[in-house]
């Protein structure tokens, strides 16, 4: 029998999705991954603040979820129940991390990631190379301050204002109440405006030059129009 058509798997519910994986169906699998891998990057980074340990998780929530898929129920959505999974591995490599440093140096006070690694790395979009510029500077701003917002903070801001989930999703998978969703991100959002407002101003009076070519071709507009009044 041939494979179906992916148009075909794109229209199965999750439960049959689920019922497919576990039946080794690995069109069922790339469906999946290629519905979440953006979603459960950025939660694991949200955790973890390394993109590689961030990858790593993802790979290793995604085996532990289709190992143990045949008792996904659809109470919650597939993407909601493999985001816990991915949640719960990336504390568990950070908790492993904070052990291991321990271990190495037990004098040590055993701190947060320092890295910078970029949340997401996706097109820059058209425009000059000075406005490219200027959205990456504006973006690294971004993700740095979401960086160092303290962790149950952050976590709560990637999942609804970045990846959009509800605040019944957000509460089903961190397991807390929907309350509690709330007013964490009601300070995180309070928290990254305190800390972009001052470094934001000051980027942005550079940002967004013009100058050069773009400065010569507006006054040519404006020229060749005033010419035409006359």
């Amino acid at each position: 029998m041939s494979a179906e058509p992916q148009s075909d798997y794109a229209a199965l519910s999750d439960l049959d999705l689920a019922a497919r994986v576990a039946a080794r169906d690995r069109q069922a699998v790339r469906i999946i991954t290629t519905r979440n891998n953006q979603r459960l990057f950025r939660a694991a980074w949200s955790v973890l603040r390394n993109r590689a340990e961030a990858e790593d998780a993802v790979q290793s929530a995604y085996l532990k979820g289709f190992a143990s898929i045949g008792g996904f129920t659809g109470a919650s959505s597939l993407s909601t129940w493999l985001t816990r999974i991915v949640i719960n591995e990336a504390l568990g490599k950070r908790r492993a991390e904070k052990r291991r440093r321990a271990r190495l140096d037990p004098d040590s006070v055993v701190h947060l990631d320092e890295y910078r690694s970029a949340m997401m790395r996706g097109s820059t979009g058209s425009g000059t190379p000075e406005q490219t510029l200027a959205r990456q500077e504006i973006r690294r701003m971004i993700e740095g301050a979401v960086s160092h917002l303290p962790d149950i903070y952050r976590l709560v801001f990637v999942l609804r204002d970045v990846e959009g989930l509800s605040v019944e999703e957000t509460s089903h998978v961190l397991g807390v109440v929907p309350a509690t969703v709330k007013t964490r991100l009601s300070r995180a959002r309070r928290m990254l405006r305190e800390a972009l407002a001052p470094t934001l101003e000051t980027s942005l009076k550079g940002s967004f030059p013009f100058a050069g070519a773009d400065c010569e071709a507006m006054t040519r507009r404006v020229l060749e129009a005033f010419d035409s009044s006359a």
